[in-house]
């Protein structure tokens, strides 16, 4: 399935850093590029920061784009995303952000252009909402983590 996102750069972006796209021809995620024309970005051990995309964009009803850490900076600088996936709505139309965390004990530097998360089209399902007296019985019933047996 594929589905059509528009995009416009951000007053002040540079463009020439390319749209967001897929590394390989299998990718579920295509990359996103911390835009930052004027310099770097530090991000303290422990501490989190605000990176923009320069990007606006134009989601279809019915979908939404999921915003996911990288696996490779997880793994080698322990920085990932500090609400993910994160969720831009089909009716948000401002800058795409992305919180980066720093969960090292080093701080961290976001250059401009370094591939900082990935983006992921997803549809969207809306549930509706009623106010039951009882819910339907299951073998797990009310039981919670770790309750399943699974370690």
């Amino acid at each position: 399935m594929t589905v059509m996102i528009k995009l416009r750069w951000a007053e002040g972006a540079d463009a020439t850093l390319g749209l967001p796209r897929y590394e390989t021809a299998q990718a579920a995620g295509a990359d996103l590029r911390a835009n930052l024309p004027a310099g770097t970005v530090t991000i303290a051990a422990g501490a989190r920061a605000l990176i923009s995309t320069g990007l606006h964009m134009e989601i279809p009803p019915g979908f939404e784009v999921q915003i996911r850490p990288r696996s490779g900076l997880a793994l080698k600088h322990g920085v990932t995303l500090a609400n993910s996936p994160g969720t831009i709505d089909s009716d948000y139309r401002g800058v795409v952000g992305v919180i980066v965390l720093n969960t090292a004990t080093t701080e961290f530097e976001v250059t401009h252009g370094m591939r900082i998360a990935q983006m992921v089209a997803a549809p969207v399902v809306q549930a509706k909402f009623e106010l039951a007296q009882d819910l339907g019985q299951t073998t797990r019933g009310s039981g919670g983590f770790g309750s399943t047996g699974a370690s």
